[in-house]
């Protein structure tokens, strides 16, 4: 017996239906919001610091696919302490159907990046090679020191960014060369960029970077030539293109800066001040030979005796003698970041909290804290606001002036306050 035409379309449309609800449905567990399934997070901490994964078992640059499985599924048993209220998970050893497999599958793996993406960065960072267990913050700290940390990191990023954009509108659109890089150490085993701001902390900071990497159990082992003539760190600029690109885009890039004027004198104090066979001779000689009148024959054979006025002068001069050195090269040239976007920006003013906060986020051993010993000329003072007004008040008003329009950027970027009232 033949099928009525009317039965027929009937039927097509009865099948119709029910495959378009079936569609509809997976479309809607495919959907489902996966914040429901995420643990909350604490209030007001959410680090702006990229989770660095270890990678043990591939060389730098290689692929990293698949290597936040097994971190991220420990913080969510962790911090959901089961499955998520409210829906029924089979028991393991209940047979499911391939398409229900294949909803779960794609909703841990939604969450799993929606975790790694919003969940705070003291929770998020996996361990590192080390087998001491980092302890996070009680809820005490959460409410205090350790907001307090965070909320002047998003700060101070925030005042470099903008004055990026008001400044250097061009830089974003710019590419990275080797030469914007040159002053950046690498890390490989945390995944951390350092870009060295010299009389700002670089020698201690190069001597955690070699105990992060295994190149010596203890800060208080470096000597000073090995930090700074030694060839253990690898620089930025050393690696390929792509190596750099690649560090650039997946490791924590940080950079430690002080207060302009203060970090000028100590270098002044540092370098000339004291012997030294290489800024006495190379800019001592010629800063005495064009800044001081009747200069005696032995200041000019030695360059000995420099005065810090003189020193200025060597400074602010746009035909200067010799050229200009990174011990007193603005930051912003010496670290490019409205090119770099970096991760973390510590000042040496607030160093130990600053250093020890960015140890604990990037995972370090609990026994590494930044070393507090002064690297030279340990016997003497370090330079201070106080010292470094005693020796810009042997300077004209003139003077101070250009000074401060000469770090005028660093002054801007890195939110510190005019140090004379007499600044415009």
């Amino acid at each position: 017996m033949t099928p009525r035409p009317g039965t027929m379309r009937l039927a097509c449309m009865f099948s119709s239906i029910l495959l378009f609800g079936a569609a509809g449905l997976l479309l809607f567990i495919s959907l489902q919001d996966p914040t429901e399934l995420a643990p909350q997070q604490a209030p007001g901490i959410k680090f702006n610091i990229r989770p660095r994964q270890p990678h043990h078992d591939l060389p730098p640059g290689g692929s990293q696919d698949g290597d936040l499985k097994a971190p991220t599924e420990r913080i969510t048993r962790d911090l959901s302490s089961g499955a998520p209220r409210g829906r029924n998970l089979p028991a393991p050893d209940q047979p499911q159907s391939p398409l229900q497999r294949g909803t779960r599958l794609r909703l841990r793996q939604r969450r799993r990046r929606l975790l790694i993406k919003k969940m705070p960065a003291a929770a998020t960072i996996p361990a590192n090679s080390s087998d001491v267990p980092f302890i996070r913050p009680g809820p005490g700290t959460l409410d205090g020191r350790w907001v307090s940390l965070h909320r002047s990191q998003q700060e101070r990023k925030r005042v470099m960014q903008e004055a990026c954009a008001k400044y250097r509108a061009s830089s974003s659109r710019r590419a990275v060369t080797p030469r914007h890089v040159s002053r950046i150490f690498v890390e490989d085993r945390h995944r951390v960029l350092y870009c060295e701001v010299p009389k700002a902390g670089c020698s201690n900071w190069k001597r955690v970077l070699m105990v992060l990497a295994g190149l010596a159990s203890s800060t208080a082992d470096i000597q000073h030539n090995t930090v700074h003539y030694g060839s253990a760190l690898k620089r930025l600029d050393t690696f390929d293109r792509q190596g750099i690109l690649h560090r650039l885009s997946t490791y924590t890039k940080m950079l430690f800066v002080r207060e302009p004027f203060e970090r000028l004198v100590s270098a002044f104090r540092d370098k000339f001040e004291h012997p030294n066979s290489y800024y006495h001779p190379v800019f001592g000689k010629a800063i005495l030979a064009r800044y001081r009148a009747n200069a005696s024959r032995e200041a000019l054979r030695t360059g000995s005796g420099v005065r810090f006025p003189e020193f200025v002068q060597y400074l602010l001069d746009v035909h200067r003698p010799v050229g200009m050195d990174i011990h007193w090269d603005h930051v912003s040239r010496l670290c490019s970041p409205c090119l770099i976007d970096y991760d973390f920006v510590g000042k040496f003013e607030s160093m130990e909290d600053d250093a020890n906060f960015f140890l604990s986020l990037i995972r370090a051993p609990r026994n590494l804290t930044f070393p507090r010993f002064k690297d030279r000329h340990s016997q003497e003072a370090r330079t201070t606001a106080r010292i470094a007004h005693q020796y810009f008040a042997q300077l004209s008003a003139l003077q101070r002036q250009r000074t401060y329009d000469f770090y005028y950027m660093d002054y801007l970027m890195f939110n510190y306050s005019k140090p004379f009232a007499d600044l415009y």
